[in-house]
Parts: structure tokens; sequence; C-alpha cells
């Protein structure tokens, strides 16, 4: 879906469709993480999501976890298309 870059304050920015947001869980207000992929030349907005605590599971575990999710991410949704 094509979208034009607009000005907002001393920003920019671009709309999301409705239905993205609703498809996660998205609504004005809600916080996303914004990271720039050099390697593919493109921007990621993420929703931010309260880290919550498993009892049981070390946090430096699920850390290296997220982190292995968040590296591969593009591999393992091809991986889930299979």
């Amino acid at each position: 879906m094509q979208r034009k870059v607009f000005v907002i304050g001393n920003s920019k920015g671009v709309s999301i469709p409705s239905e993205y947001l609703s498809r996660l869980n998205l609504s004005v207000g809600s916080e996303v993480n914004v990271t720039l992929d050099e390697d593919r030349n493109r921007i990621v907005l993420e929703p931010l999501r309260k880290n919550k605590s498993i009892k049981g599971v070390n946090k430096e575990f699920a850390k290296e976890v997220n982190e292995f999710i968040e590296k591969y991410r593009p591999a393992l949704n091809e991986l889930a298309k299979k």
C-alpha cells in the first residue's frame, strides 16, 4: 500500500491504515518501537508490549530468546508460511 510522507509539526509522518492498527490491536496513544533496518533499507514499526515475567523462566534467557527472534524475524516469518 502506497502512502505519502506529510508534515506533523517539526516532524514527518505517514498514516497507518485502520485495518493494520486493528489487526495489531493498536489505537491512538499506543506505543510503538521504531527502528531503522539499514541492511534492507526500511523503517520498522513494532507494537511495544510490556515485558511480562513468567514464573520459572530466567529473565536473561528470555532476553536472549527475544533478541534471537528480533534478529531472525524475517526468516522465522518465512518459515511460518510453510
